[in-house]
């Protein structure tokens, strides 16, 4: 790998800020201070290091995100309207790693998102045949019946070609639930209460698969995966 592109992955800046740290002479390769920026390390095996300090060199890098309203999910290469903001915007680091958010939320909806570079995990976790469960607060317009809950719980007709999945509510109380799903349909948990007559009000998603939401997390804030929830997933 070229020491840029091993600079620039480790979180020292972007390839032309990195280019100006070589030339200055500020880094070092297996102690030898090295100013080619197309010089080959092993990413493995060699020892650098930036005004004496070892630089570690993440593959790639994955931060939990709690998503605020009125954020777009999406990358900001894939942004219709470059006016609005993205949730990769709201992350202030490693901007040259070309991140995005694995699955997506409504604007309108809240939670859980997971913002990396790691395309193998985003299809691990966004394939259909994974059938990757997904936990939401979701708060109703009217009070959810029985029959009304055992009709989402079976699969229910949307209005696409095949009913959803079956789905697991949990009452919390007479317009409060916890609903968990296997699949990321267009508006899916949006248009399953519309299918018995109810409306969602509020949507929140907390938990992908075995990562749960940090309750610490105010909307719009994110922290790193620790080693433990990153274990979970890959």
């Amino acid at each position: 790998m070229r020491l840029d592109h091993y600079l620039s992955a480790a979180g020292l800046g972007s390839r032309s800020d990195v280019k100006k740290l070589i030339s200055k002479g500020l880094i070092s390769v297996d102690g030898t201070t090295v100013k080619d920026s197309g010089y080959k390390v092993d990413e493995l095996l060699s020892r650098i290091t930036y005004n004496g300090a070892t630089v570690s060199y993440a593959k790639n890098v994955y931060f939990m995100l709690n998503k605020p309203k009125g954020v777009i999910s999406a990358s900001r290469a894939d942004l219709r309207n470059q006016d609005e903001t993205c949730v990769v915007d709201l992350i202030s680091e490693e901007k040259h790693r070309g991140m995005f958010p694995i699955g997506r939320l409504d604007k309108d909806t809240e939670g859980l998102l997971i913002i990396s570079d790691d395309g193998i995990l985003a299809h691990n976790l966004l394939s259909p045949k994974k059938h990757v469960d997904k936990t939401y607060y979701a708060e109703l317009k009217s009070e959810l019946s029985l029959s009304d809950k055992e009709h989402i719980e079976s699969g229910i007709d949307i209005g696409d070609d095949t009913p959803t999945l079956p789905a697991k509510i949990e009452t919390i109380n007479k317009t409060s639930v916890y609903i968990t799903i296997h699949e990321g349909r267009y508006h899916e948990i949006k248009r399953m209460f519309e299918a018995v007559g109810n409306e969602v009000t509020f949507l929140k998603r907390i938990s992908m698969g075995p990562l749960k939401l940090d309750p610490t997390l105010n909307p719009g804030e994110y922290r790193r995966l620790t080693d433990e929830e990153l274990s979970l997933l890959i």
